[in-house]
C-alpha cells in the first residue's frame, strides 16, 4: 500500500467512526476527503454523504462503489441476502410471471444478476439467459451455478444501450433500483433492448410519499428508493405499460420490513 492508500484508509475510517459517533459535520468533511483522495469513490462517500444530508442526492451509486461492495461480500452473499435479511425477490417475480405473463421466453437478461438468484429461479422458463453484474466475484458464484449462458462484466445502462435493438423479451432487474437514483437512462436502456412485447420484472425500494417529495431519496441504509409514480413515469415514456404493481417487503434491516414495490411491464 503506498502513502495515498493509507491517507485514503484512514480518512475513511475516520469519517465512519465520526458518523457513528454522530459527529456528522466532522464526518462529513472526512467523507469529502475521501472523496479528494478517490474520485473514483469506491467507498460510496458521495452515497454517504447525500444519506446524511450533508451533499446532493447523486444519480446513481458510483460503479467502483457497487463493484467493491459486492465483492466483498461474494462468498457469502446469499446466506446475509436469503437467510439473515429475509429476500425473497427472485421467487416472487416467478409468482407473479407465472400469473400474468408466463412466457415461454426465448432470450432473458438478468441485469444485476449477482450470484444467480434470479436466473436460477427462472431457469426453466427462459431459453439462452445472460446475466449481467458489476461484481467480479458475484460473476464466479453465478456462474458455478451453470445457470447462464452469458454472463458479462459490466453496468446496467450501458450494457442496455449497446445491446442490440430488441435483443431480449425478458428482463429482470432484481435488486438494481435500489443503487440507481435516475431511472430516465435505465428505462431508455429497457426500451432499446425489449423486443416488442417482451416484458421486464422490476423492483424498487419506496418511501411515504407527499405532495413535495422528490423522485428518488438515498435511504440511511445508502440505497436509492423511489417515488412510485417517478416509476411508473419513466415507463411509460419508454413505451412500457404496466402489467401490475404490488406492494411487497424487499428485505429486512434489524428486523424492520423494507419497503418496496414489484413491477411487471411490457414493451408496447
Amino acid at each position: 500500500m503506498n502513502i495515498e492508500d493509507d491517507l485514503l484508509a484512514e480518512a475513511y475510517n475516520r469519517a465512519l467512526d465520526l458518523e457513528k459517533a454522530g459527529k456528522l459535520t466532522d464526518a462529513a468533511a472526512a467523507y469529502r476527503e475521501v472523496l479528494r483522495l478517490d474520485p473514483s469513490d469506491h467507498g460510496g462517500a458521495a452515497v454517504r454523504l447525500a444519506a446524511m444530508g450533508a451533499g446532493p442526492v447523486p444519480e446513481k451509486a458510483p460503479d467502483a462503489y457497487v463493484a467493491t461492495l459486492f465483492d466483498q461480500c461474494a462468498d457469502v452473499f446469499d446466506d446475509i441476502l436469503v437467510e439473515r435479511l429475509g429476500y425473497a425477490v427472485p421467487m416472487l417475480v416467478r409468482q407473479r410471471l407465472a400469473e400474468i405473463a408466463p412466457g415461454p421466453y426465448d432470450q432473458m437478461l438478468d441485469l444485476g444478476c449477482g450470484t444467480g438468484l434470479t436466473g436460477d429461479t427462472l431457469a426453466d422458463m427462459a431459453g439462452t439467459i445472460t446475466g449481467l453484474d458489476l461484481a467480479e466475484g458475484m460473476l464466479e458464484v453465478a456462474g458455478e451455478r451453470e445457470t447462464y449462458d452469458h454472463l458479462f462484466l459490466g453496468e446496467a445502462v450501458a450494457f442496455l444501450d449497446q445491446a442490440k435493438a430488441g435483443e431480449f423479451d425478458l428482463v429482470t432487474a432484481t435488486d438494481v433500483l435500489p443503487y440507481i437514483g435516475a431511472l430516465e437512462p435505465f428505462c431508455r436502456g429497457l426500451g432499446h433492448a425489449l423486443r416488442d412485447s417482451g416484458v421486464t420484472a422490476l423492483s424498487a425500494e419506496t418511501f411515504a410519499e407527499t405532495a413535495d417529495s422528490p423522485d428518488f431519496t438515498v435511504g440511511p441504509k445508502h440505497r436509492f428508493a423511489h417515488a412510485l409514480p417517478y416509476l411508473q413515469n419513466c415507463l411509460k415514456s419508454e413505451g412500457l405499460s404496466i402489467l401490475e404493481q404490488s406492494s411487497i417487503t424487499v428485505r429486512y434491516e434489524e428486523g424492520a420490513p423494507v419497503p418496496g414495490c414489484l413491477i411487471l411491464a411490457r414493451k408496447n
